[in-house]
């Protein structure tokens, strides 16, 4: 298999004059399963279409978005694998100044119509090549290279950023990208089953001689959004949610919003949602229902390349391949419903598990592939050690959405089973070429502290790691923690004792790697403190930390906005300003000499100048 047409010569080498569908990303063009554009090329191919791919194009010059020429069917458009912003800025809003899913990392580079890359400039100054709100942007060219074609988003940023949404860049909230954007449709979540809908209608369509921008044809889809003016087409069952007026200028009205989109997130109960803004009224349809196990077999048994495409080679190929191209995914969904994550707004709370033998044949595909060493670096997905529904309600395509699976403690519903992920995980082990399995894509501790058969931590800590294993308490308050929706600090505590005597009684030198988030909604200045004095205690100081970054479609950004919980409707303490988040971050490294002078002015402002001094409890001198 090779790579699909990227440009006029590439498609005349396959013997084609044009494609069914150009694909326009904001990321290099990389064929492997862990990247969304690669993944939804590949599924349209096997449909039978011919799809082209335009990767990371000069985002100011329309002839890049002709390098293909016109499409039979239409444009589809993604930011790529990160929203744009944050993949350009970060949490204190300064420019990134490397994109490990752009060529070589380097930010600036972009392609023109004839494949070459070149550096972007904006007066004669090299600029980051992927503009913000990289779909919006995207759009436009599109609609300039070829008018009349229909355009339609999808992917992370338009999947989140779907209605009305905070944009913590600019500090507004921003109307329905499918408005700013102007495409015809955008498909949310990991939208197979409506791209396969969406074709044929187009397809149909086309030869039927039909108008490809038929507002009929982009209405009813599941996991789709189409907008109208015309009351009459609005669904008769719709929930209607707050304005975009009213959600721009109430922070209450924002919070029910909110509220009223998350609980329909469930494919089994979910009903259409609709939003004013504009003029125009914006209709989500339901989200559509889970890929079954063998669908999800199928979305992933592709001939991928798992290369980045030769043109990045001299640029030093693509960073961020580097880290998944031996890597397979073994599921989709996370019932985890953490209060900062977005996967109850995209992929779901229902996890579905591709098949062992669909597993271990990609595993098998991957030994004696270039560069490969007889090592996996990672299976898993949202949360590794999650291989299927949490309980019999989630086995019949239904999710509550008025509780968490396993906070603030697991529910009795819950069936906890390590049975199949290490069943799997022997299976990978015992293929000839395979030196070793890693388990790096995260592993949920309470759901391992649920199960008491103990097999699981046993042969994680014997097999799948290697010196260390990185978890994600994200704080020690109980209180924080119950907002972001994670199990108290005991929970973790006991798992910490538990990995601690296992490795000991193995006889290996493994350590947790904690991960903690800085200034996340509900957490004060008293709560870094406390989260210092555990660090202190533990002698564990992290060599990174993550501040708070409000990102589209998670409850914990509509709380920094609004410093209501969306869910249970009381107030949110929101550390905003710039300093308190500095100094949250400071103290969860309290040691770094650089962050001496911001830790003692906390430790002052929040009275605990007893941690001032040259006691052994003191954080600073």
């Amino acid at each position: 298999m090779d790579f699909l047409p990227t440009t006029r010569a590439e498609l005349k080498a396959k013997g084609l004059s044009s494609v069914d569908f150009v694909l326009i990303t904001g990321d290099a063009y990389v064929d492997h399963p862990a990247f969304g554009s690669a993944l939804v090329a590949r599924y349209l191919e096997k449909l039978g279409y011919t799809v082209g791919v335009i990767a990371r194009p000069d985002p100011s010059d329309a002839q890049a978005f002709r390098a293909l020429g016109q499409p039979r069917l239409a444009f589809l458009v993604t930011g790529g694998n990160i929203d744009s912003m944050v993949c350009k800025y970060t949490a204190n809003k300064k420019s990134r100044s490397e994109d490990d899913y752009a060529p070589g990392g380097d930010p600036c580079l972009c392609r023109s119509e004839d494949g070459t890359l070149h550096k972007y400039s904006v007066n004669g100054k090299s600029a980051n090549a992927r503009p913000d709100r990289a779909v919006i942007a995207y759009a436009a060219k599109c609609r300039e290279a070829f008018k009349g074609v229909p355009v339609a988003a999808g992917g992370l940023e338009a999947s989140l950023r779907r209605l009305s949404h905070y944009d913590y860049l600019s500090d507004t909230v921003r109307k329905p990208i499918i408005l700013d954007s102007k495409v015809d449709i955008v498909l949310y979540g990991m939208a197979e089953l409506a791209l396969a809908e969406l074709s044929s209608r187009l397809d149909r369509a086309q030869k039927n001689g039909g108008d490809l921008r038929s507002p009929d044809l982009f209405r009813g889809i599941r996991g789709t959004l189409w907008r109208t003016s015309d009351l009459r087409f609005l669904p008769v069952d719709a929930i209607h949610l707050p304005g975009h007026e009213e959600v721009s200028a109430g922070k209450e009205s924002f919070a029910r919003s909110f509220a009223l989109q998350y609980k329909n997130t469930d494919p089994g109960t979910a009903r259409p949602l609709v939003e004013e803004a504009a003029g125009q009224y914006v209709v989500q349809e339901p989200p559509a229902r889970p890929l079954t196990r063998p669908e999800m077999d199928a979305a992933y048994d592709m001939a991928f390349t798992r290369e980045a495409h030769p043109v990045y080679k001299k640029a030093g190929g693509v960073p961020a391949l580097q880290e998944v191209k031996f890597s397979i995914t073994s599921s989709r969904g996370c019932y985890g419903a953490c209060a900062f994550c977005a996967l109850a707004f995209h992929q779901g709370r229902i996890v579905t598990g591709r098949s062992r033998e669909s597993i271990v044949a990609e595993a098998k595909s991957l030994v004696g592939t270039n560069g490969f060493k007889g090592y996996i670096h990672d299976v898993g997905g949202p949360t590794a050690n999650f291989r299927g529904p949490a309980c019999d309600r989630q086995a019949k395509g239904s999710a509550c959405v008025d509780r968490r699976c396993l906070a603030p403690e697991p529910c009795p519903s819950l069936k906890v089973s390590h049975r199949d992920y290490l069943e799997l995980l022997r299976s990978l082990r015992s293929i000839p070429g395979v030196i070793k399995v890693f388990v790096r894509s995260g592993v949920r501790f309470d759901y391992v502290m649920a199960d008491g058969d103990g097999a699981f931590l046993r042969e994680l800590a014997q097999y799948h790691t290697s010196g260390q294993l990185k978890v994600a308490p994200e704080h020690v308050s109980d209180r924080v923690l119950g907002i972001m929706g994670k199990p108290p600090l005991k929970v973790y505590d006991a798992f910490a004792k538990r990995w601690a005597a296992l490795n000991r009684e193995l006889g290996l030198k493994q350590f947790l790697v904690p991960y903690f988030i800085a200034s996340h909604p509900g957490a004060t200045l008293d709560d870094a403190i406390m989260l210092a004095e555990y660090l202190r205690d533990s002698g564990f100081v992290p060599d990174q930390v993550q501040d708070f970054y409000p990102t589209p479609g998670t409850l914990a950004s509509a709380m920094y906005h609004t410093g209501i919980d969306p869910m249970g409707g009381g107030p949110v303490y929101v550390a905003k300003g710039a300093q308190e988040r500095s100094m949250q971050r400071a103290l969860l490294q309290y040691s770094k000499p650089e962050n001496r002078i911001l830790v003692r002015e906390a430790l002052r402002l929040a009275g605990r100048s007893d941690l001032i001094g040259g006691g052994e409890k003191c954080l600073v001198r």
